[in-house]
C-alpha cells in the first residue's frame, strides 16, 4: 500500500508539474492566428490549405481529432488484461501530447515575431504527432507505469516534431498521410524504448490476450471507427480546392483490399475456423498504413489496391514467423505488434511513394502537381531527384527513431 500510494502521488505530482509548464508557456507564447490573413505557415508543412477559413467547420479536422481519440484509443484495448486501463492511459497521453505538440511543432513552423500563432493546422499537426506517440505506446502496454508513459510522450513528442521538421521542411518530402512520420517512425521510436526496457519474464501477446467478449468489443469499436475516419485522417493535409481527393479514394481502396489479404492468410496460418477480430482490426491498420505517403500521388485505383492486398499479408506473416525471431533474437516485446501493423506497412508505403514520385510527370498531375511536389512543380527538382528524396527519409527516420529510442529507454 506504501508503494502504490507513493507511486499515485509521484504520478499526480508529475501531472501538476506539467500541466503548469504547458499553462506558463502557452501564456507567454501562445496566441490565436490572426482571422483572414494567410497564417504564418511554412509551404513545406503540406498546408496547401487554401480555403483557410474551412479550418474548424470542416469535418476534416474533427475526422483527425475523433481518429487520435477513437482509433488509436480503442485499438490498444483488445489487450484483455490491460483494456480499460490501457484506454485511459491513451486518452492521458492524448491530452498531454496535444498540448506540447502545439508548442514544440509551434516554434518549429508557426513562430513570428516571438509568438506561436495556432489554428486548425496548428491542431491537426497536433493529432498527427499524438497518433504517433500513441502509437510507441502501443509496443510497451502493460510494462510501463503512466508516469514513464507521460515521459514518453515528453520526449515522443519532441523527436517526432524534429524528424517531421526535418524531413518536410529541409527535404521537402511529400508525406501527406504520415507513412514515415506517423508510423514508420511511432512504431520504430517504441520497438526501441522497448529494446531497452527488456524484462526476460514477461507474457507473449498470446497469453495477455483474454478470449473474453470485452476486448472483442473494444477492437470492433476501434476497426469501425478506423474505416469510417482513416480517409479523413490520410487526407486531412492534403488537396481542398474542390479537387477530387484522391487521399480519400486511394485509403479506401486500400483498406478493402487489406481485410480480404488477411482472409487469405491467415486460415493458412493459423488453424482456427474463424478470422479473430484482432486479425482484421491488423490488416485495417496495415492497408491504412501503406497509404500514408502514396495516399495522394497517382497511385491509380487498381495500384491502391494491390498495395493494400501486399500490406494486409504482413501482419499475418509477420505475427506467424517474424515476430518469433524478434523476440527470441533482438529481445523486443511488441505489447500490440506495431511492428507488423505501422512499421512494416510504413516502409512498404514508403517505398511505394517513391515509385509513384519517380513515374510523377506534369501531364498526369495537371495542376495538382504544384500541391503535391511543390519544389518539382516549380523547377527546383527533377522527379528523379525528388524520389531519391523520398528514399532517403526512410532511413533518416529509422536512425532518428531508434536514437530517439534509445534516448528515451
Amino acid at each position: 500500500p506504501e508503494d502504490t500510494t507513493a507511486s499515485r502521488l509521484r504520478l499526480a505530482g508529475l501531472c501538476f508539474l506539467l500541466q503548469i509548464l504547458t499553462i506558463i508557456l502557452f501564456a507567454v507564447f501562445v496566441r490565436y492566428s490572426p482571422e483572414g490573413s494567410s497564417s504564418p505557415c511554412s509551404q513545406q508543412l503540406n498546408c496547401s490549405w487554401k480555403n483557410r477559413d474551412l479550418g474548424f467547420q470542416h469535418p476534416r479536422f474533427r475526422h483527425v481529432h475523433l481518429q487520435a481519440l477513437l482509433g488509436f484509443g480503442l485499438l490498444v484495448a483488445f489487450l484483455g488484461r490491460y483494456g480499460p486501463g490501457s484506454v485511459a492511459i491513451s486518452i492521458l497521453v492524448m491530452a498531454f501530447a496535444i498540448q506540447w505538440a502545439v508548442l514544440i511543432q509551434g516554434f518549429l513552423y508557426f513562430f513570428l515575431n516571438g509568438k506561436i500563432y495556432v489554428g486548425a493546422q496548428s491542431m491537426v499537426s497536433a493529432d498527427f504527432c499524438t497518433a504517433a506517440v500513441l502509437i510507441s505506446s502501443g509496443a510497451l502496454l502493460g510494462r510501463v507505469n503512466p508516469r514513464q508513459m507521460l515521459l514518453l510522450t515528453l520526449l515522443g513528442v519532441t523527436l517526432f516534431s524534429i524528424n517531421e521538421y526535418i524531413l518536410l521542411s529541409l527535404m521537402g518530402i511529400s508525406d501527406s498521410g504520415g507513412c514515415l512520420t506517423v508510423h514508420t517512425f511511432g512504431a520504430y521510436f517504441g520497438l526501441m524504448v522497448s529494446r531497452i526496457l527488456h524484462q526476460p519474464h514477461t507474457d507473449k501477446r498470446n497469453e495477455q490476450q483474454d478470449m473474453g467478449h470485452q476486448p472483442d468489443v473494444f477492437t470492433v469499436l476501434g476497426t469501425i471507427s478506423l474505416w469510417i475516419f482513416w480517409p479523413s485522417f490520410a487526407s486531412a493535409t492534403t488537396v481542398h480546392n474542390n479537387a477530387e481527393p484522391w487521399a480519400v479514394l486511394n485509403t479506401y481502396f486500400s483498406l478493402a483490399a487489406s481485410i480480404l489479404a488477411a482472409f487469405v492468410l491467415s486460415p493458412v496460418l493459423y488453424e482456427e475456423s474463424t478470422l479473430r477480430m484482432v486479425q482484421i482490426q491488423d490488416a485495417t491498420l496495415a492497408g491504412a498504413a501503406v497509404m500514408g505517403m502514396a495516399g495522394e500521388m497517382l497511385a491509380t485505383p487498381f495500384g491502391a489496391l494491390i498495395a493494400g492486398f501486399l500490406a494486409g499479408l504482413i501482419p499475418p506473416l509477420g505475427f506467424r514467423f517474424l515476430t518469433p525471431v524478434l523476440r527470441s533474437r533482438l529481445k523486443t516485446q511488441d505489447t500490440c505488434g506495431v511492428h507488423n501493423v505501422h512499421g512494416l506497412p510504413g516502409i512498404l508505403g514508403a517505398l511505394l511513394g517513391t515509385l509513384l514520385t519517380a513515374l510523377a510527370t506534369a501531364d498526369a498531375y495537371g495542376g495538382r502537381l504544384e500541391l503535391v511536389f511543390p519544389l518539382v512543380a516549380q523547377g527546383s527538382r527533377t522527379a528523379t531527384n525528388q524520389a531519391l528524396c523520398q528514399l532517403c527519409a526512410l532511413p533518416v527516420t529509422l536512425l532518428l527513431a531508434s536514437l530517439g529510442g534509445c534516448l528515451t529507454g
